[in-house]
């Protein structure tokens, strides 16, 4: 049995979790028990959304393939953060973002240079495409760092449409920085991003699906996101209070994991491999879409909605991610990964998340 096979098993025998979740919860049971089992659901709907539009990816070639799997990579989480909108649980929004950044610059590279690096002494990637990677997400601190600056010195002095107005603009430069490093990556700097599998030529590609496979996939796993991420949202506040947890920490550390758990598995497995260049693009990929493409078409789509998000983050959600972006920066520059490597990032991820557990 290979690898593959062995995660698609897995992620087959989670789908159990989707009913089961909608039957206590039609059922009025415990809403933490529902919550951590629509947490769980989530996993493999979101999983088998990603692996579906890889399979659509081959089918319409390269070019829009990876545009198509950089616009859809993280629709599942898209789909939740709606829902958690149009209950106005923007403090929870913004700290998935944040979450999801910290998750897969952190605990990801983490876990994929742990378990990639076990038996080997060293692995290897291309550090120029990682190092445009981290450029781009401190571009992304930047739109974190400044709104947040703006609000604590005109704090009094400024109605909210101001900052409203002010992160309408700011998501309007980040889709543009996000599209313009598509057409690098995807266009005039392609050779960049490509990992050992694509120079060497895979012997043995997998037979992709139809695409009439394919989209039946993509609707059947985007409604039961959008039911799951019903269930999610309607119970972050019920076990907020039942927990004493933070509406922070459950968006940072709880609903982040869950929604980028499907992208810890591919990149481990990547790992394993021995292909680091692809379990550091997804990583640092995944990141990206998060904070330039993800972040501001919430704070756009918010607006549409009538109930406007803006690009404040407090304080420590901002510094953490500023943080680890700086820690992957310096570990992704040298091109060359290790076990102990994998150990710091995991380090680093849990001390964050202790400190967001313990935040009032």
């Amino acid at each position: 049995m290979t690898k593959t096979s062995v995660v698609d098993r897995v992620l087959v025998g989670l789908l159990v979790f989707v009913p089961l979740a909608l039957l206590l919860h039609a059922l009025h049971v415990n809403p933490v028990a529902v919550f951590f089992l629509s947490c769980v659901a989530l996993v493999p709907l979101a999983a088998w959304m990603g692996t579906a539009t890889e399979h659509m990816a081959a089918h319409v070639g390269e070019g829009p393939g990876a545009l198509l799997n950089f616009t859809l990579g993280n629709l599942a989480e898209i789909i939740l953060a709606v829902f958690l909108l149009q209950q106005s649980q923007f403090e929870v929004v913004k700290a998935s973002i944040a979450g999801a950044v910290m998750n897969n610059l952190l605990l990801l590279l983490g876990l994929s240079m742990l378990f990639g690096g076990r038996r080997r002494e060293k692995q290897t990637f291309n550090p120029t495409a990682a190092s445009i990677g981290s450029t781009m997400l401190t571009v992304a601190c930047a739109a974190l760092i400044l709104p947040a600056i703006f609000h604590a010195l005109v704090a009094g002095h400024a109605e909210q449409m101001q900052i409203e107005d002010l992160s309408d603009e700011i998501a309007v430069v980040l889709l543009v920085a996000y599209f313009c490093s598509l057409h690098f990556s995807l266009r005039t700097h392609k050779h960049l991003y490509m990992g050992k599998a694509d120079e060497e030529g895979e012997e043995e590609a997998e037979q992709p699906w139809s695409v009439r496979g394919c989209i039946i996939v993509l609707v059947l796993c985007a409604l039961g996101v959008t039911v799951v991420s019903e269930i999610l949202a309607s119970s972050v506040e019920v076990v907020t209070n039942m927990l004493g947890w933070s509406k922070i920490f459950v968006g940072v550390v709880v609903l982040s994991t869950a929604g980028a758990a499907s992208e810890h598995a591919t990149a481990i497995r990547m790992a394993i491999a021995d292909r680091m260049d692809l379990a550091v693009g997804i990583g640092i990929g995944s990141s990206i879409q998060i904070a330039l493409f993800m972040a501001p078409t919430l704070v756009l789509v918010s607006r549409v909605m009538g109930k406007p998000m803006d690009l404040v983050f407090n304080m420590p959600e901002v510094a953490c991610v500023a943080l680890a972006v700086v820690i992957t920066g310096q570990v992704a520059n040298d091109g060359e990964s290790n076990w102990m490597e994998g150990v710091q990032l995991i380090c680093v991820y849990v001390i964050m998340a202790l400190v967001f557990f313990h935040l009032p």
